[in-house]
């Protein structure tokens, strides 16, 4: 890399937590990244500001207008402010931006679709933390990257452990792919006491530091359904052909079995500033003191197991659903965020999740072959269908 001229970013979701180990690989490589642009949420407009003074970026999307004024005001004083936008739309103008390379996609939810598939029009390189988009939108993601010629570098730590452990292989040397689960907080509690769980007890991840969104999708291990899902639109491979397995340890972050039978993996601490910095230097294998190293000597155990469907129907919910080709996935993304959201609010009982979500699967007409208009239309109606004829119940 010329170092020189360094990548240029956006980061969109930059408060949270990939957001925020993002900034700290870009703190730790100023002569090789720089940020462009940012978009956050109104709740680290204290954050969003600081940020803004460090990086100084050049365009910074805000969730509406109103936001405009307190940011301002934290920014008293700052001689370099940058352009504001706002909405939905401000997040593409972020993802779009004419200087930038590479477009890290933070959000949580669908709310990342949209920017993700206008950046792909403009032939970025996104480096996908948000597995919603191709949950939600993977047959429109897939025929806009093969048209418009962009490239997709996985963020999520198992889909980072795929893509390494295939370079130089393709998708017809495979035999399995070995998707890790740590479990999450309730992989040795009963079914009767998981079904009884707070949500204190919910958001008790053992090994990763997540936002409550994805941790509580990791106690359901919804989590590891949507990136069944994911997995099988990133790489082009039949959904019954990727295994999940239990790994409580969270150091094999995902494995790649070839036909010939070996089995070629990715081992790391539990941090993702390391499919980080590797999607933002890829292809090039960039020197970093801020990754944490792994020292096999001290491991003493590594295991793995099956996981229990019956203590995770979640999970079950989504194997099922990876095997259609049509706007189930995207209705049960967005069911789960809705019910998601709900749990956290403390409306609904955690031991109901996935009954919730299997009610608005089961009203479902699905479209095949699926369009966008066709994803955000299943999508509205998934998130109308939770809230007034589910969660009113």
């Amino acid at each position: 890399m010329n170092s020189t001229k360094p990548k240029r970013i956006a980061l969109l979701g930059s408060t949270g937590s990939i957001g925020t180990q993002t900034l700290d690989v870009v703190r730790a490589h100023t002569e090789s990244l720089e940020v462009i642009t940012l978009a956050a949420g109104n709740k680290s407009l204290p954050l969003l500001s600081e940020q803004i003074k460090e990086f100084r970026p050049k365009l910074v999307s805000l969730p509406k207008e109103a936001d405009l004024k307190p940011v301002m005001e934290l920014l008293q004083g700052f001689e370099a402010p940058p352009e504001f936008v706002f909405g939905e739309e401000g997040l593409v103008q972020c993802a779009t931006h004419g200087d930038v390379e590479t477009v890290v996609t933070g959000v949580v939810g669908f709310l990342g679709v949209k920017p993700t598939l206008e950046a792909i029009k403009k032939g970025k390189t996104i480096a996908l933390a948000n597995k919603e988009t191709m949950v939600a939108a993977g047959p429109v993601i897939v025929k806009a990257l093969k048209q418009y010629g962009a490239t997709i570098i996985p963020v999520d730590s198992e889909h980072s452990a795929i893509f390494q452990s295939m370079q130089g292989y393709c998708v017809a040397d495979l035999e399995r792919i070995w998707l890790t689960a740590s479990g999450g907080p309730f992989r040795t509690w009963s079914k009767e006491a998981i079904e009884n769980a707070t949500i204190d007890d919910a958001l008790k991840h053992p090994n990763w530091s997540m936002g409550p969104k994805i941790t509580i999708d990791s106690a359901t291990m919804m989590n590891k359904g949507l990136e069944v899902i994911e997995a099988r639109w990133l790489f082009d491979i039949q959904p019954e052909k990727i295994a999940v397995v239990v790994h409580p340890q969270s150091i094999l972050h995902s494995a790649v079995q070839y036909k010939d039978g070996s089995i070629v993996g990715q081992l790391g601490v539990p941090d993702m500033r390391l499919p980080i910095h590797y999607a933002l230097f890829y292809p090039a294998r960039q020197p970093s003191q801020k990754v944490p190293r792994l020292d096999l000597t001290q491991l003493s155990e590594l295991n793995f197991e099956a996981p229990d469907l019956d203590k995770f129907p979640c999970l079950r919910l989504a194997q099922e659903v990876a095997r259609e080709d049509n706007t189930l996935a995207c209705v049960l993304n967005a069911a789960n965020e809705v019910v998601v959201e709900s749990f956290l609010e403390g409306k609904v009982a955690f031991a109901r999740i996935h009954e919730q979500i299997e009610r608005v699967l089961t009203l479902h007409k699905p479209v095949s072959d699926p369009d966008l208009e066709d994803i955000l239309g299943a999508d509205r109606w998934a998130r109308q269908e939770a809230r007034e004829r589910v969660l009113a119940k």
